[in-house]
């Protein structure tokens, strides 16, 4: 007998935290026969007062453990008005949706292990509470889903890997997966590879810096650079971007993954003194974050990619994908490679990293792992996240 396919909800809000993506999905089957399909997507902002509070937290100030415990249970009402609101546009009663995937709100990732009180620790943290969420939605929720893979000695990220092989695996093309959110990631997708032969990893800033940079030249007016306007009256600064480009984290080897933490507020003051040291003005500092995010993903390829792997398709995703000027620059720096949104292969560019939370909470509730060791580090398969059913009714 053939298993009815499943309606599932993906909630995603990434290290920007400028708002929460939700998609729904169709799925049945299982690997390497599993049906996957992203029926539709939207976003949904924070309220004001939250992304400020969420920022705070994120960017390591103070909090007490009772702030941190009531803004995990605030942000869970959040996600799950965000999935009810999405359910409603969607034109999908929730009665009919059998699971919702909750990536949560990073506040904190420390994927390598490092020194803590007389041990060495890693570890991560997501919140919006997946309890409340199911509680409010009245659909069985899975949320916490890297801290499986951190047990188990990998960096608990990149998880949307093994989503990118289900999705993009081609039996001739090489693929590159690069998604644009906060941070830059890629997933390296060789000719009918095994899932072993996958590997992925973060690249470095993805929309983070340049979002920084517009709301602190804007005085908060505006979050984003739309269609690289601000960039684009920008000049070159040879000497600045070349600077950038000496940024440690693109010399560590994979696995390797990163974040605000090290890319947050600290970063963004040091890119604000290097701007004055060029004398650079606020459109010649955006313009050149634009071109570090593009040449760090160039970088990364060239460092640790090509030299092993013929690359025939570089699939954009996340917010950057809409930056023309980023795009433009993959594509000048990587002429032998085919520059491609993700859309054109079926997959939203916005509502990708969400669809993955839902395929991940699918095969989840379905016992099976999830994480591919050769992306995140860690020293064999997980079943990841955590299952909160919904109240009897």
């Amino acid at each position: 007998m053939s298993v009815p396919a499943m309606f599932v909800l993906g909630l995603m809000s990434g290290t920007s935290a400028d708002g929460i993506d939700v998609a729904l999905a169709r799925i049945s089957g299982e690997p390497p026969h599993l049906n996957a399909k992203l029926l539709d997507c939207t976003s949904l902002s924070f309220p004001a007062r939250v992304r400020v509070e969420i920022l705070r937290v994120a960017e390591g100030d103070s909090a007490t453990a009772g702030q941190l415990s009531q803004l995990n249970f605030r942000l869970g009402e959040i996600f799950a008005e965000a999935a009810l609101r999405a359910s409603r546009r969607f034109r999908v009663s929730p009665s009919r949706i059998a699971l919702i995937g909750s990536h949560g709100q990073t506040v904190f990732h420390q994927g390598r292990a490092v020194p803590f009180l007389g041990n060495t620790t890693a570890s991560t943290l997501q919140i919006g509470e997946p309890a409340v969420i199911a509680a409010r939605t009245g659909i069985t929720t899975i949320g916490d889903f890297r801290p499986a893979d951190i047990a188990l000695g990998g960096q608990g990220a990149p998880l949307v890997p093994y989503v990118d092989y289900l999705l993009f695996c081609h039996a001739k093309l090489g693929r590159v997966s690069l998604n644009l959110g906060g941070i830059g990631n890629v997933t390296v997708i060789p000719p009918a590879a095994k899932p072993a032969q996958v590997f992925a990893f973060d690249t470095g800033p993805g929309n983070m810096l340049i979002d920084a940079l517009v709301a602190h030249f804007t005085r908060g007016r505006r979050r984003f650079d739309k269609d690289a306007r601000l960039a684009l009256t920008g000049r070159s600064i040879p000497a600045l971007l070349d600077e950038l480009m000496r940024d440690p984290y693109l010399r560590l080897a994979p696995p390797k993954s990163t974040g605000r933490e090290y890319y947050g507020r600290a970063y963004v003051q040091k890119l604000l003194s290097a701007g004055r040291r060029h004398r650079a003005r606020p459109a010649d500092l955006i313009r050149a974050a634009t071109s570090f995010t593009a040449l760090s993903v160039v970088d990364a390829l060239h460092r640790f990619v090509l030299p092993k792997n013929k690359i025939h398709q570089l699939i954009v995703s996340g917010g950057g994908a809409h930056n023309p000027l980023v795009l433009a620059q993959l594509a000048a720096a990587l002429p032998e490679i085919e520059v491609l949104p993700s859309s054109c292969l079926g997959v939203s560019e916005d509502g990708k990293e969400a669809f993955a939370f839902a395929l991940l909470a699918y095969e989840t509730f379905h016992g099976r792992p999830a994480n591919l060791p050769t992306a995140t580090g860690a020293r064999g398969p997980a079943i990841l996240g955590k299952i909160c059913y919904a109240p009897p009714r």
